[in-house]
């Protein structure tokens, strides 16, 4: 990341309630195959039940999956296989920051203004309640996917937010400003659970999470020109 793009982040973080600097606790509400919770220096094997708190890694290995949640603010979180996540952040209101693999985001509608937000290597996304599938890839390039509400994608390469609907997906990296289209004919929540959204970068294998599966995946829509959904 650049100098000016740290900086940027920077100012975008301190623009926050501090409400989120406060501990976060999660609990893995189920495990399947291997996982591991890197704490400080030790690793360990994760199971379902075990507690995790900011500034821990979770990672998950070919067949791995992990299903985690954060009750206080609402939220839970699938992870799929060959997945690297760090829980919390430097960044107040980010729950988890996604390097590596693949995940699906759920939040809950709450009231209070505070952001829950998941960190990835080229932008920030912002929810009130939404559901979203979001993958990263070894390259850093990533593929947003919206399947209820509306996210924000805060890019220092970007002026303004974005703002993703449902119905649409999104691509972004630390080089490339996000860009929001609709999604592939037939694609919806059962069949990214499956398969994702076709993105490269050498993700693994797809594992099948708590929603099921559905068929194969269709082909990536090209990016919509001049799109209007900027937020303001």
């Amino acid at each position: 990341m650049t100098r000016k793009a740290a900086s940027l982040f920077a100012l975008m973080a301190w623009a926050f309630p501090l409400l989120a600097q406060e501990p976060v606790q999660y609990r893995f509400e189920n495990v399947r195959s291997k996982v591991t919770l890197a704490t400080g220096g030790a690793e360990t094997r994760a199971s379902t039940g075990s507690v995790a708190h900011g500034g821990d890694r979770v990672r998950t290995g070919w067949l791995g999956y992990a299903l985690l949640g954060a009750p206080r603010f609402g939220a839970r979180f699938e992870i799929f296989a060959g997945s690297d996540v760090r829980l919390a952040s430097e960044t107040p209101g980010v729950l988890l920051s996604l390097e590596r693999g693949r995940l699906k985001a759920i939040f809950d509608k709450i009231t209070g203004e505070e952001p829950r937000m998941v960190k990835t290597p080229g932008a920030l996304l912002a929810v009130r309640g939404t559901r979203y599938g979001i993958e990263v890839g070894r390259d850093g390039a990533a593929t947003l996917a919206v399947f209820e509400g509306t996210v924000e994608v805060r890019s220092p390469l970007r002026p303004e937010p974005l703002l993703v609907q449902a119905g649409e997906t999104c691509h972004f990296s630390m080089s490339m400003g996000p860009e929001s289209m609709p999604m592939p004919r037939g694609m919806d929540e059962a069949m990214w659970q499956r398969h994702g959204a076709g993105m490269g970068g050498g993700m693994m294998p797809r594992s099948g999470g708590m929603d099921g599966a559905g068929s194969t995946h269709g082909g990536r829509s090209q990016p919509r020109s001049g799109s209007s959904h900027h937020g303001h």
